[in-house]
């Protein structure tokens, strides 16, 4: 049997989601063991002066949980 727990993490990236991702999964690896997956719950830019300074997301990472 395997039991799982899901954890909310966000990740922010000056460059693209796609950068946002891979650091929030990179930095959930460090801390969590066994992480089998993760899915973008939402996602939101910041902006200063007209301009995109930041994509934010917020990712729900599975890890499965051991004895």
């Amino acid at each position: 049997m395997t039991v799982a727990r899901i954890s909310e993490i966000s990740s922010v990236s000056p460059t693209s989601f796609g950068d946002a991702i891979v650091q929030g999964v990179a930095r959930a690896n460090k801390t969590l063991k066994n992480v089998k997956g993760a899915w973008v719950k939402d996602q939101e830019v910041t902006i200063d002066n007209g301009k995109i300074t930041g994509y934010k997301v917020i990712l729900k990472v599975t890890f499965v949980l051991t004895d």
